[in-house]
């Protein structure tokens, strides 16, 4: 995927590999805060509706049956809550996240909604989990695998990590597939959205790198052979809102 291996991509911007992660926390150091608002504001409400379709993929068990879910990239702990919210008595959640700032609003969030006991947050990297192999009935990440400087060393990781007849669930912004909305798109992304991120997070570079990241992602068929190629079956990528985002799902059989 990329010319140099020992380069990656931050935004547009051509990076030595090994820089990525620093930059990219440095970004969400900067937004943790105001993340879940910015997400309100550049979606238009959207980005709820969106989780509530990776939610139901989930499908956390209404019973007892011990379930377990862990989330990466997910430090404000939004899907987390959601799952636990979904499901039954025997769900647990565990929330890994590179960035210590946006597990801070996560566990503020669950010790707020008394889910202290069935919500754990990590400090830990997609690409080397600190958990045994097998541990988990299903992995999430939302929004955050565009970020990562070695998506193939991530997507390795959960298939470790998983139980055979786990799910593998990421929601990730994808390419725009309806004529004439993805020059809107193109528009309101590159215009707006940076514009937004001024005013309402006083920090415009912080959206524009997001921005870039999006149109940096590999599209989904790309995506879906490289979820394959990690050990995932039945892969399927299923487009959401003109394509916009997809949700991407893979099986450890």
């Amino acid at each position: 995927m990329r010319d140099n291996p020992s380069e990656t991509h931050f935004g547009f911007r051509q990076v030595p590999l090994e820089d990525k992660q620093g930059l990219v926390d440095d970004v969400f150091h900067r937004v943790a805060r105001r993340y879940d608002l910015m997400n309100d504001v550049m979606s238009g409400g959207l980005h709820r509706a969106w989780k509530d379709i990776l939610v139901n993929a989930v499908n956390p068990p209404r019973s007892n049956h011990p379930f377990h879910l862990l989330d990466v990239a997910g430090g404000t702990g939004d899907i987390a809550l959601r799952v636990i919210a979904a499901g039954g008595p025997g769900t647990r959640a565990t929330v890994v996240d590179p960035n210590g700032d946006m597990l801070g609003v996560g566990r503020d969030r669950a010790a707020r909604l008394g889910y202290e006991a069935t919500i754990a947050f990590t400090e830990g990297n997609a690409e080397a989990l600190p958990f045994a192999e097998k541990s988990f009935d299903a992995y999430s990440i939302a929004f955050g695998i565009r970020n990562v400087p070695r998506i193939e060393a991530a997507l390795a990781e959960a298939f470790r990590v998983l139980k055979i007849g786990g799910r593998f669930l990421c929601l990730e912004f994808s390419a725009v597939d309806v004529p004439g909305l993805d020059r809107i798109y193109d528009l309101y992304s590159f215009n707006v959205i940076p514009a937004i991120g001024r005013l309402v997070a006083d920090d415009a570079e912080a959206y524009r790198y997001l921005v870039e990241s999006i149109r940096r992602f590999p599209k989904p068929k790309i995506f879906a052979q490289m979820i394959a190629a990690a050990g995932f079956r039945r892969v399927t990528s299923q487009p959401i809102s003109g394509g916009i985002v997809a949700l991407h799902s893979g099986w450890r059989l």
